[in-house]
């Protein structure tokens, strides 16, 4: 271990909403910070989310200028860098490297009314194992099927279908490579064994792809290529350091919270709201729904995902917030923190209100009608209530994806480790500590995407031999939330005896709704 002199780590983390440029010193500390706001996306038409690739590189490299002034030393000392990103998202290119079309967002909704086109051997096995629906959803939802399809003429100047790590690894290093990590999303990715399918496998018959089209893979900790002369033009990263492999943004916001067992959970109120563990066995926590690669090299992480989780803030603010947009605005503050004097008015449990927070039914743990349900309305009841409401029904949903994990490894999440945006606030700490009943943690940063990148290049440029090394010197506690008992016994009840109830009790409904509303179209 080279800890005699001080080691610097950049970590970039191309986020739904952001793009942060980061410096972080080997025991973890955030030394500077530079970000970045973008657009999460551009719609042409309903349920289309589109991406300009060159606009959130321009937006990497505007966030990396922007950060050098900040270092009280020379940049030249960074000893390597690592890259991070909303997961699948895709980037196809041509033979430049140059974007071919609009990358095609993770929030995307676009599907193809095309069958998957499987020999009569391959129909009759995946009807025998009962994964006849699952192949079809798979191709229909491929966005390189819907590339080529919808546009041939495009597609067959493909040259590298990459995902917006792999674009960024390119545009930094000149090399279609990426991190294993990174590997989430409509791929033709062996994820049990963490590596491109092998050629015989069904995938490759679902997708219009080529082994020769997807980068190289490498595991977390290795060298993706140094940064080109190119690349440190546009960013301002000195030419030749060491770009480092990690993984995903949420494998690394896993790392980064210090996640290394199935006995400690991460949960993370972000746009898309997770609950995780790390475990080095493969297991589907729904059939056919695979576990995620971790960064560590062959670990796993199982993960229970609320679509529109923590993203039901900004729908909230956009449309009941204006008060305090407005008073934000005369005060220099983000209308999220005073978003907690909401909270506070309001007790636990909302007066009796309840909300089941299936905004998104595509990835909820219900069936495909679910649709958000609010119940409980009186005329007690204010926008405060709504809000506190909105913040226990995520928190229910993830309490209920703590027991579908726990019930499918066989292990007790004993500790509770809370990151994403909305763990800077303590009042939603303290709810979740309550509608849990156990203490929960805060890492001491809340830049645990980031945190989990520099990790894999602390690891990569052997400042730690190990991730469990680099863990334990690079994350620790912050805050610790223990739960109130009285509080407690109210969300005991009102989750077991409401909550729980609320998708079955509304399934007939849910499905009627999607009916009438198909028939209208």
């Amino acid at each position: 271990m080279n800890t005699a002199d001080p080691q610097y780590f950049l970590s970039i983390d191309n986020g739904t909403q952001s793009v942060r440029a980061m410096v972080f010193d080997q025991a973890g500390e955030l030394i500077a910070k530079s970000k970045v706001d973008i657009e999460p996306y551009q719609s042409p038409a309903p349920g289309l989310c589109e991406i300009q690739p060159e606009y959130v590189w321009r937006s990497l490299c505007e966030a990396c200028q922007n950060l050098w002034p900040m270092l009280d030393f020379p940049r030249e000392q960074i000893s390597a860098a690592s890259v991070t990103t909303q997961r699948a998202t895709v980037v196809p290119v041509d033979k430049e490297g140059r974007a071919l079309h609009p990358s095609i967002s993770w929030l995307d909704q676009r599907k193809v009314d095309s069958s998957p086109r499987l020999s009569p051997l391959y129909q009759l096995l995946t009807w025998m194992v009962g994964a006849r629906g699952a192949v079809a959803d798979f191709h229909a939802n491929a966005e390189a099927n819907w590339y080529a399809e919808k546009c041939p003429e495009v597609w067959k100047r493909v040259d590298k279908y990459l995902l917006l790590s792999g674009y960024h690894v390119y545009r930094l290093t000149g090399n279609f490579s990426d991190a294993v990590s990174s590997q989430v999303g409509y791929l033709p990715f062996d994820f049990r064994r963490q590596c491109w399918a092998a050629s015989g496998e069904w995938k490759w018959r679902t997708l219009p792809l080529s082994r020769a089209m997807l980068p190289e893979l490498h595991a977390a900790g290795s060298l993706l290529g140094p940064v080109s002369a190119a690349g440190s033009q546009q960013t301002g990263i000195p030419a030749g350091t060491p770009l480092i492999a990690s993984g995903s943004d949420k494998a690394c916001e896993v790392l980064g919270s210090g996640c290394l067992s199935a006995g400690t959970g991460s949960l993370s109120y972000g746009t898309t709201a997770t609950f995780n563990i790390t475990t080095d066995r493969y297991m589907e926590i729904e059939r056919f729904h695979p576990a995620y690669p971790g960064v560590v090299a062959g670990s796993f992480n199982p993960e229970v995902a609320i679509r529109r989780g923590f993203w039901l803030v900004s729908w909230f603010k956009n449309e009941f917030g204006l008060r305090e947009q407005r008073l934000a605005q005369e005060r220099g503050v983000s209308p999220e923190s005073l978003f907690d004097d909401l909270l506070e008015a309001v007790p636990p449990g909302s007066d009796g209100l309840l909300l089941q927070p299936y905004w998104s039914a595509d990835a909820c743990p219900a069936g495909p009608e679910a649709r958000g349900a609010i119940i409980g309305f009186n005329d007690v009841h204010t926008r405060a209530h709504i809000y506190r409401a909105l913040i226990e029904g995520i928190a229910y949903a993830l309490r209920e994806g703590k027991g579908r994990l726990e019930k499918r490894s066989g292990q007790v999440i004993s500790t509770l480790k809370v990151s994403g945006g909305g763990s800077q606030s303590d009042q939603v700490m303290q709810i979740t500590a309550d509608i849990f009943g156990m203490e929960v943690e805060r890492p001491h940063t809340f830049e645990t995407s980031g945190l989990g990148a520099a990790i894999a290049a602390a690891v990569g440029t052997n400042t730690y031999p190990d991730f469990k090394t680099a863990v334990d010197h690079m994350t620790r506690v912050g805050d610790r939330f223990a739960p109130d008992q009285a509080h407690r016994q109210i969300y005991d009840r009102l989750y077991s005896d409401v909550y729980q109830k609320i998708y079955r009790g509304l399934k007939p409904s849910y499905q009627a709704i999607q009916d009438i509303v198909r028939a209208s179209a």
